[in-house]
């Protein structure tokens, strides 16, 4: 796919770019990124440099990860700045997995939750998914919140599903709908019965 720039009340999200070494490899050295993240650890600045200027790349050409660099717009001295990252996961056909990540000195001002939305938005009406999910491990509080505030419906606990330097991690997983955001679905969604009508 081509790379696709998204725009927000107050961000722009637009494919990766060498001139964003400095800005990821800063962002990576907060302990809460490496902790919660599959980031290297140590991150280094040629692990910056191959993000942005090969590996995100990749991902579009090969239709396995459509990563957005999320950053500040409008006329202050900030205008341009890297805030944080989204990523959609391919999972075959229809099947999306978003992640993200926010600059520790960027939290608490919304932009991950605005970023979120509008990459979620783009998966339904621009590609076609029936469903965004989201994963993070137990004990991501930060990473919860945000999924719960932009709708997703966390759906259970999924035992040794997440992998993690070395280990089966358990996680939280998490389901967006179109019709959680006020849109229609590529195909109509047959919801399973309720408990009372199960039949067996």
């Amino acid at each position: 796919m081509e790379p696709t720039t998204l725009t927000t009340e107050r961000l722009l999200l637009r494919p990766w770019a060498p001139g964003d070494a400095d800005a990821v490899h800063r962002a990576c050295q907060d302990p809460g990124i490496q902790r919660w993240t599959s980031v290297p650890v140590p991150y280094g600045y040629v692990d910056a440099r191959g993000w942005t200027e090969e590996i995100a790349a990749a991902g579009w050409k090969r239709d396995t990860e459509y990563s957005f660099a999320v950053c500040r717009t409008g006329s202050g001295t900030d205008s341009g700045t890297v805030v944080g990252a989204v990523g959609l996961h391919v999972h075959g056909v229809r099947g999306y997995e978003i992640g993200y990540w926010a600059a520790a000195e960027h939290r608490g001002n919304g932009y991950t939750l605005e970023a979120v939305l509008a990459v979620a938005r783009w998966a339904f009406t621009s590609l076609g998914a029936g469903r965004v999910e989201w994963r993070a491990e137990v004990g991501n509080a930060g990473s919860r919140a945000v999924a719960e505030k932009a709708g997703f419906r966390v759906e259970g606990v999924l035992r040794a599903a997440l992998p993690f330097r070395g280990t089966w991690r358990d996680c939280w997983v998490g389901g967006l709908l179109p019709a959680d955001l006020g849109l229609t679905s590529a195909l109509p969604h047959l919801p399973a019965p309720t408990a009372g009508g199960d039949r067996v």
